[in-house]
């Protein structure tokens, strides 16, 4: 797992979108009516990635079972992007094997998270545990206003 730091790239899809197919039956997040081959990297190019704010720190977990940590890219985009990327490689076939059910997937997945102004980019942890890959983005603390009393009169 690398950390990579890039600057001065403007990308207008930096952002994930919403998926308008989410909890169809034929969706790219959910079981298919539609059988799966094995070139199908839909299942995984949506790699699922819960993001948690804490007093401290923005943390980001993604399930990316099977994977090393060699195999995972953690970057920061333009400044202020965390991008997780990776790839799954498809498990080689036999000859002689017959295939009864393929629904475990493979392909590359990336996920683009724009980070608030607060997120200190550059004490940016990771750590991969059992295939559940932990990003931490510390925050910076928050300005108490300077308040002041105020004399009242009358």
């Amino acid at each position: 797992m690398s950390l990579i730091r890039r600057a001065d790239v403007y990308d207008p899809f930096s952002l994930d979108l919403l998926d308008p197919f989410h909890g169809f039956p034929f969706g790219s997040g959910s079981s298919s009516i539609v059988p799966r081959t094995s070139s199908d990297t839909t299942a995984f190019a949506g790699a699922r990635i819960d993001w948690k704010e804490t007093p401290e720190a923005h943390v980001f977990v993604a399930d990316v079972p099977g994977l090393k940590k060699e195999e995972v890219k953690v970057e920061v985009d333009d400044g202020n992007v965390l991008q997780i990327s990776g790839e799954r490689n498809k498990e080689q076939e036999e000859k002689s094997d017959t295939w009864h059910r393929v629904e475990r997937s493979s392909g590359k997945f990336l996920r683009r998270f724009r980070l608030p102004d607060n997120a200190k980019t550059e004490q940016i942890k990771a750590s991969m545990e059992n295939g559940v890959l932990t990003v931490t983005v510390p925050k910076e603390e928050a300005k108490k206003p300077d308040v002041k009393p105020v004399q009242i009169t009358g």
